[in-house]
């Protein structure tokens, strides 16, 4: 018998874009891609996506280099952890000069 003849339900997520809702001004931390290691946009084709796979806000566009909307991305740093091709690396969302004039 395989799981689909057992008869239970298997339960999925499916987040919905912004499900946490928009992030503000709180985030630390962005997304930059380097679109020259990215695996995506080097082969031109719909090949990995672990990044838009495993960003809980949906954040993440499903294309080659697709842009992350920062009115939702938290800043978690999940996208730049799982890239295999490490192609995504976090960069603080303020310098030190520009916290400084704020605060």
């Amino acid at each position: 018998m395989n799981t689909r003849d057992c008869g239970h339900i298997i339960s999925g997520s499916s987040p919905a874009k912004g499900e946490a809702g928009k992030t503000g001004e709180w985030r630390t931390q962005r997304p930059v891609l380097n679109r020259e290691k990215c695996l995506a946009v080097k082969a031109n084709k719909d090949i990995c996506y672990q990044c838009w796979a495993f960003c809980p806000e949906c954040a993440i566009e499903r294309k080659p280099g697709g842009p992350v909307d920062l009115t939702y991305c938290k800043g978690c740093g999940i996208c730049a952890q799982i890239c295999p091709a490490d192609a995504i690396q976090m960069e603080n969302e303020y310098d030190s000069s520009e916290q400084r004039k704020n605060d």
